[in-house]
């Protein structure tokens, strides 16, 4: 397949700043597809937050953004993603950037993210004239970057990157970028895209709607949840759109970084184990319990959640059955931040069920690590999940998923079979508290009294193909046909 150049264009980018899942894939797919002999590149915000920032390569011309405000001056920096040949390049304007927080602080949203997410995706199309360098495609990541396919559509000087394809990835619908519509002005566009087929949703701006009809092809994270957006119960209201951009709506799932996440290898485990030799998880399990003060019982199944305790995750009844759930016999760790008053009620647990439960209203990757490889269940009840990553770990660890079968958790985990023996987790369709104690049962069962088979499952959770060679590929055959539709239909 021939090397194509492509500008990957993300507001979170692991390891320089991340919120959730679109850091973790701008931090790996774009190593995983210049592997593959592509020159890709990458641009993200300069944030204050990345404490490094000063320390990488500075460009010595300023990079100029014309805006519908003026024209914003901003360093460019430069450094290499996790140490690979793909270039990193940061907007740096301290006026926009340079704060604590990426999106907001402790006050809610920052009142200029409009702005300061048109000076990311002009500056993308900037970046290429200041660079000399016109790539085949640009891929833009959620709302953040959306006005850049209609920059492109719009664009003056059109000669040099009329051509350039544009696919948009939903990492989650749930974020649009929503602004009053009197701040159209801020984006320079002309006001004939401010339309009900571009970028105005009930009399506002909404920068995600127009992205999707303007950019050249859309993909989402997960196939279950590319058809799932086009309904009215997970469409977030542009169920509509994206049924009307259908034919160009695909899904591709996420992989995980597989030398990170190793239980083989892991740097943050005390024991290591493998599909071939599972001893090391069963001592992984003990240091775990001893670490959390639970009963250091090898005979009693460990139950783990790890995750933002909101509203999408489900945690909300997990709580109204938390209690029926301590009367089975496992235990249960529970990690996460969030909703203050989930984080309060699990943290009052701690008290009542001391040696069999425990919450840590934190977050750290180390604890992490070691939950995947002690845990034996994992359970995810989501409202919706575009794609999911911690049932992914858990198949990496041998850690059996229990859950909802909606967006990647169901593309990602087999519901087991206990006729024929197939399966890597156990799957439930309600969000109800009667179903999360039905399911988990369940599961329970088969650790107790099939443990053979429990093993087995374990065996072919590890097996799954859960990198990102896969996606990789994928996004090279989606890259090519939007590289084709487009150059197809611009007659210079």
């Amino acid at each position: 397949m021939a090397k194509l150049k492509i500008l990957f264009v993300s507001s979170e980018v692991r390891p320089y700043a991340m919120c959730g899942g679109l850091g973790d894939v701008s931090g790996s797919l774009p190593v995983y597809l210049a592997d593959r002999g592509h020159d890709i590149r990458v641009l993200m915000p300069g944030y204050g937050t990345i404490s490094e920032l000063q320390s990488f390569k500075k460009h010595e011309k300023p990079l100029g953004i014309p805006t519908g405000y003026g024209e914003f001056w901003s360093q460019l920096v430069e450094d290499r993603l996790q140490k690979s040949n793909v270039p990193v390049y940061f907007i740096n304007h301290l006026g926009l950037f340079g704060r604590n927080g990426l999106y907001g602080d402790d006050n809610g949203e920052f009142g200029d993210n409009l702005m300061r997410f048109t000076v990311l995706s002009k500056g993308a199309i900037q970046l290429c004239h200041y660079l000399g360098w016109y790539p085949d495609l640009i891929h833009c990541n959620d709302w953040q970057t959306a006005l850049i396919p209609a920059f492109l559509n719009t664009n003056d000087f059109a000669r040099k990157t009329a051509k350039i394809a544009t696919l948009l990835t939903i990492h989650n619908l749930g974020y649009q970028g929503y602004f009053p519509a009197d701040s159209w002005n801020a984006t320079g566009l002309p006001w004939h895209l401010f339309n009900h087929l571009g970028y105005e949703y009930n009399n506002s701006l909404n920068l995600l709607k127009g992205g999707i009809y303007h950019s050249t092809l859309i993909n989402t994270v997960s196939t279950t949840y590319s058809h799932e957006i086009q309904t009215p119960e997970r469409g977030e209201g542009l169920d509509g759109v994206l049924r009307d951009r259908g034919a160009s709506l695909y899904g591709i799932l996420n992989g995980i970084d597989e030398k990170a996440w190793d239980p083989a290898t892991d740097k943050y485990l005390d024991y290591h184990f493998s599909k071939n030799s599972l001893e090391g998880k069963g001592k992984c399990k003990t240091a775990l319990q001893k670490k959390l003060g639970l009963e250091q019982r090898s005979d009693r199944p460990l139950v783990a959640i790890i995750s933002r305790l909101a509203y999408q995750k489900g945690l909300d009844v997990v709580a109204s059955v938390i209690k029926r759930l301590l009367e089975f016999d496992l235990q249960f760790v529970l990690v996460g931040t969030g909703d203050s008053q989930l984080e309060n009620y699990y943290r009052s647990l701690n008290k009542f069920y001391p040696g069999k439960f425990k919450a840590i209203i934190d977050f750290n990757t180390p604890l992490a690590h070691q939950i995947e490889a002690g845990a034996d269940l994992f359970l995810m009840p989501s409202r919706y999940e575009p794609c999911g990553l911690n049932q992914i770990y858990s198949l990496r660890y041998g850690t059996l998923p229990i859950v909802r079968a909606t967006g990647g958790l169901a593309d990602t985990v087999s519901n087991y079979d206990e006729a024929t023996e197939t399966g890597t987790g156990f799957k439930f369709w309600d969000l109800s508290g009667h179903a999360i104690l039905g399911v988990t049962k369940w599961a329970l069962d088969i650790y107790k009294y099939k443990p053979a088979s429990f093993q087995k499952m374990q065996i072919r959770a590890m097996e799954q193909n859960t990198g990102w060679q896969k996606a990789a590929s994928e996004y090279e055959e989606l890259y090519n046909k939007a590289i084709w539709q487009r150059t197809s239909s611009v007659h210079l």
